[in-house]
C-alpha cells in the first residue's frame, strides 16, 4: 500500500491571456502546471504560492479553485475502501491565479523551462493532470473533481496526441 501524496499547481495568467508553463528537465520533458508539493502542516493556498514563486519567481494572486484531480496508474484495479492505490497515488490542487506585476519578483528555480502559451496555441507534450486542468480552466469551470492517468514516460522527448482541451461533453460550471 503506498500512501496518498499531495501536491499543488496553478493556471497561472498574465495580462495579456498567456499561461505559465514549465517544462521539467529529464525523462518525458512534459509541460507542466507550476506547483510542487506542501510542506508539514502548511495550507494548499500557501503552498500553491510558496511553490509557484520558487519554481518561476512569479509572485501570484489566487483566484479560486479550478479542481481537485487525482493522479493514478493506468488500468490500476481500483484500491480497497480506504485504502491508497499504487504509486503514484497523487491528489493535486490546482488553483486558478494570476501575476501581480509584469516581471518575476525573483529568480526561478534551475532545472524548469519557462514559457508563456497563448491559451489557442499550447504545446502538445502535457502532463495528464496539467491537460485535464487547462481543458477545465479555460472552459471557465472551477470545483472540479477530476482523474487523470499516468502515462509511461519513454526516455528524451515524447510527443502526445493533439487533441482538445475542451470536453465538450462537460458541462461548463461557474463559480
Amino acid at each position: 500500500m503506498s500512501g496518498l501524496r499531495w501536491a499543488v499547481a496553478a493556471v497561472v495568467v498574465d495580462q495579456a491571456g498567456r499561461v505559465l508553463l514549465c517544462r521539467q528537465a529529464g525523462a518525458g520533458r512534459r509541460w507542466a502546471l507550476p506547483g510542487g508539493r506542501p510542506r508539514h502542516d502548511e495550507s494548499p493556498l500557501a503552498a500553491a504560492i510558496r511553490e509557484i514563486r520558487a519554481e518561476t519567481g512569479w509572485e501570484v494572486d489566487l483566484l479560486d479553485l479550478v479542481g481537485l484531480y487525482r493522479l493514478g496508474v493506468p488500468d490500476a484495479p481500483p484500491p480497497p475502501a480506504g485504502r491508497c492505490g499504487t504509486p503514484p497515488d497523487v491528489l493535486v490542487h490546482v488553483f486558478r491565479a494570476r501575476v501581480r506585476a509584469g516581471r518575476p519578483a525573483a529568480a526561478p528555480t534551475d532545472g524548469c523551462h519557462l514559457a508563456w502559451h497563448p491559451p489557442d496555441a499550447l504545446p502538445d507534450v502535457l502532463t495528464p493532470t496539467t491537460r485535464a486542468a487547462l481543458a477545465d480552466a479555460l472552459a471557465g469551470r472551477s470545483g472540479v473533481l477530476g482523474e487523470a492517468r499516468a502515462e509511461p514516460v519513454a526516455p528524451g522527448p515524447r510527443a502526445e496526441p493533439p487533441g482538445p482541451l475542451v470536453d465538450p461533453s462537460r458541462p461548463a460550471r461557474t463559480a
